[in-house]
């Protein structure tokens, strides 16, 4: 039975009712084609991270200054005739009121492009017309990218009323897909579970392996496909936090089975791909019998009654298709707290001078982009264990009038000797290339990611163009997934601040070990100003009050929601204050968090009983589970090296 639904759904979401308007009577002259669903999506990206916002993921052109391969699907059209073609798309640069439209690519119609180049007009995601066409009963549609300059595409919508105007959002769009698409229709049932996991992170990972190997019925639910969160191959921020600590030495084994230290020490570049071994995760929560792994869902709507969640539904990131799962207790470890606001479990948010985003990207004297790799050939992990062919002629890049202008800026990494502890090209592409410090994390969170991708644009036209530096090199790889540090916090029955850090205040539900320091990130001095919305460098915070005697073991209770009966949380989205999430937040620390959840979890199905119970009536057998651990013991990592 081990992830026999995950099979049938995926089957499922493989239909191509999917693509097309579904024949209502109301929007029989309608056809909306969400570009995600496309049947080869070519060198384009599924990007969901602002579905919640757009009420859809959408295709993502990244290729780094070079254009990528086509997407193409087919679609069937009942009524044959004359459509106006609608793409709903963005100039991703006009905020700023950048010059150029880098964004630019075509619609191809059986082969042909239409006479509209898209992406060029529009701040916000919007309808751009793409005038009419003659259709026959099967089309095939294809978009193809101009630049490489992350042009992106929503969804494309052909009308038999060629005067119609579809809404350019909001509910009346919702309304629209949802009809169109059977998204209004009753999710199918996904089954029920002792343990819902949210977010397939180091944290929920790490719980829904430890909860399955303790008897408990796991879903874990994750919206891209891979595991690990910041810790994949897809953000490659590298994983910090000492495990393994008296007096509960088996915190941490779980952790060490899923990302162990001992193989990062193996990889000098932490940006490269094979030291987050993507492949190792998967294979670890695969192997659990108990866990059905729902990857590329994520989750958007959640029921709750009694003040306790009752279901999540998780929609499918490119078919759109969804799915109701049920279950006894939920965990959050979404790191936004997703979960914990669609039921109202009470949350803190720091709406200014919270932490950022970072886009990591690399560089490299090579003919090819690891995306080039990935979308061109089949077997993609074997091709860049070669680290890439090595490039004996100049590699241009185009100019970019539209990047962040630093023409006369002595940014890390060009003439700047030393930024922290790195040199030379090392500061190029690493974590203080940060925005995001003055904006909303969630509602903002594509114009974050702009902003970044701007910035990498922007150093490395001056660096080739002005400077005349790297003549061979060219961008190999940026995480187009955003590396967040800050958004919401759930409140639980203790808010563990930067003052008990400090202080060494003891709990007697110690459970978590915390080792890094009290890690605050904000704009640069020597760049921006602190209230600067556009700062994209950051400083942290240093000096002997940041400090604190280590291990810090933070209470059990920061991960059980204060209002909510049967929700924990994991990650960064745990109890803590603004200050407090500069010594939790990182990844191996909130791995362990998972390790007590799965274990509390375990008690509760034991005694029936709530997350809050568990401290009050069975702290006791939580602390013996802890001494046990829930993984295969290894030496301790105490010689781990702080970065």
């Amino acid at each position: 039975m081990k992830n026999t639904l995950l099979a049938c759904l995926l089957a499922i979401c493989a239909l191509h009712l999917s693509l097309s308007a579904y024949a209502d009577d109301e929007h029989t002259d309608l056809i909306l084609v969400e570009a995600e669903a496309f049947d080869d999506v070519g060198g384009w990206v599924v990007d969901q991270q602002f579905m919640d916002q757009m009420g859809s993921p959408y295709m993502l052109a990244h290729g780094l200054g070079v254009p990528v391969p086509n997407s193409k699907t087919e679609v069937q059209v009942s009524s044959p005739g004359k459509y106006r073609v609608w793409v709903r798309t963005r100039d991703w640069v006009a905020p700023w009121k950048a010059p150029g439209a880098p964004g630019k690519f075509q619609l191809l119609v059986d082969g042909q492009p239409l006479s509209t180049t898209f992406g060029t007009e529009g701040a916000q995601w919007h309808w751009q017309d793409g005038g009419i066409v003659q259709l026959s009963a099967k089309v095939e549609l294809q978009l193809h990218d101009l630049t490489g300059f992350e042009g992106r595409c929503d969804a494309i919508l052909l009308a038999a009323d060629l005067n119609s105007t579809p809404p350019d959002g909001g509910k009346e769009l919702a309304v629209l897909r949802g009809k169109l698409l059977g998204w209004d229709n009753q999710p199918k049932d996904g089954g029920e579970y002792d343990l819902v996991v949210v977010g397939g992170g180091f944290a929920g990972s790490c719980a829904a392996i430890t909860a399955a190997r303790m008897g408990l019925t796991v879903a874990l639910i994750q919206d891209r496909p891979v595991l690990g969160g910041n810790g994949s191959s897809e953000v490659r921020v590298w994983p910090e936090g000492f495990t393994n600590h008296a007096p509960y030495p088996r915190i941490g084994d779980v952790v060490e089975e899923f990302q162990p230290y001992s193989k990062l020490k193996d990889h000098p570049n932490p940006k490269g791909y094979k030291a987050f071994n993507d492949q190792r995760k998967l294979d670890l929560v695969e192997s659990e019998p108990n866990i059905t792994l729902l990857l590329e869902y994520r989750v958007n709507a959640a029921e709750a009654k009694n003040d306790a969640v009752q279901s999540v539904v998780a929609q499918h990131t490119r078919s759109g298709r969804r799915v109701r799962l049920t279950g006894r207790w939920f965990l959050d470890s979404t790191g936004d707290g997703v979960l914990g606001a669609l039921v109202g479990a009470n949350y803190e948010y720091t709406e200014e001078g919270h932490m950022g985003t970072t886009n990591l990207w690399d560089f490299g004297e090579t003919n090819e982009t690891e995306h080039e790799l990935k979308c061109l050939c089949e077997d993609f992990e074997e091709q860049l264990s070669l680290n890439f062919t090595a490039a004996t002629q100049p590699q241009p890049f185009p100019r970019c009038s539209w990047a962040v202008d630093l023409s006369d800026v002595d940014f890390p990494g060009r003439h700047r000797e030393k930024t922290f502890n790195l040199t030379g090209t090392k500061q190029l592409g690493t974590w203080f290339w940060e925005s995001g410090f003055n904006k909303d994390p969630i509602a903002d969170g594509e114009w974050i990611r702009d902003l970044n991708l701007r910035a990498m644009y922007g150093a490395w036209d001056v660096l080739k163009n002005i400077d005349g530096k790297f003549p061979n090199h060219r961008l190999k790889w940026a995480a187009f997934i955003g590396g967040k540090r800050e958004s919401r916090r759930l409140m639980g029955d203790v808010v563990v601040t930067a003052e008990d850090f400090r202080d060494g205040t003891e709990f007697e539900d110690a459970a978590v070990p915390c080792t890094w320091h009290i890690d605050i990130h904000s704009p640069h001095p020597d760049y921006f100003e602190q209230g600067d919305e556009d700062a994209f460098f950051s400083t942290f915070t240093r000096g002997k009050e940041y400090q604190y005697e280590g291990p810090y073991w933070a209470p059990y209770r920061c991960l059980y929601s204060r209002n909510i009966d049967n929700l924990f949380m994991a990650g960064r989205d745990i109890s803590v204050s603004h200050d407090g999430l500069g010594a939790v937040r990182v990844m191996r620390t909130c791995g362990m968090m998972g390790e007590i959840v799965g274990m509390a979890a375990s008690v509760c199905k034991t005694r029936d009983c709530t997350p809050r119970d568990v401290y009050k009536n069975h702290l006791a057998e939580l602390q013996t589970l802890m001494r046990k651990g829930a993984g295969k013991p290894h030496p301790s990592n105490s010689d781990q090296e702080a970065n």
